[in-house]
């Protein structure tokens, strides 16, 4: 005798289990291959994102560092083993083969603390498989300055929109902008214009 007909209670339990774990199993792999919503909270990264309250939306496609670049704001898995577990979002300012500053940008107040402290300023090259992560907020942001360049795989994800509150809902665009090059370059000691090299 067919299952429905002896005990239609159990059919329609197995039909709901089963469609139960159809959707599990279907926002398991959106949240983990597609997108993802999640909470952030810090000072790192204001003013893109607020210290609190915020939810963003996160492209899982460029886990493991695939297809980011320069000025892209990502999420990552937290390289300090003391915060294992946690997350992190900054932006990217470096890629494997560029050369960044370790330190903060001169004139700045953490530098001369930093000049204090006898904290070395120096330029690095971003070494293979590593990217260089830096807070929008250079004064509050504990990132690359601090733990070094970050391994491409420990990157979980391109952060494309700010979600909640939904006052401030608006896409995370790239933040740096390609300098063009200019019609003129300066000007030399007597004051004149020079452009590529030459005397205007």
């Amino acid at each position: 005798m067919p299952l429905h007909r002896r005990n239609p209670f159990l059919l329609d339990l197995s039909v709901s289990l089963l469609t139960t774990l159809k959707l599990v199993a279907c926002i398991h792999l959106v949240s983990t291959h597609v997108l993802a919503v999640h909470g952030t909270r810090g000072p790192s990264m204001m003013p893109t994102l607020s210290v609190r309250g915020d939810c963003i939306l996160v492209a899982k496609s460029y886990r493991r560092g695939r297809g980011v670049r320069v000025g892209d704001v990502v999420q990552i898995k937290h390289p300090v083993p003391e915060y294992r577990g946690h997350g992190a979002v900054k932006r990217i300012v470096g890629m494997e083969g560029d050369f960044v500053l370790r330190g903060m940008p001169a004139g700045s107040r953490v530098e001369e603390e930093e000049e204090r402290g006898d904290k070395e300023q120096r330029m690095i090259q971003v070494p293979e498989g590593h990217c260089w992560l830096i807070g929008d907020n250079l004064p509050e942001s504990r990132d690359s300055r601090e733990y070094g360049p970050v391994p491409l795989a420990l990157i979980s994800g391109k952060v494309i929109a700010k979600v909640l509150p939904l006052k401030e809902m608006k896409w995370i665009a790239n933040g740096l902008e390609v300098v063009q090059q200019r019609e003129w370059i300066g000007r030399d000691r007597d004051g004149n214009k020079v452009e590529d090299g030459g005397v205007e």
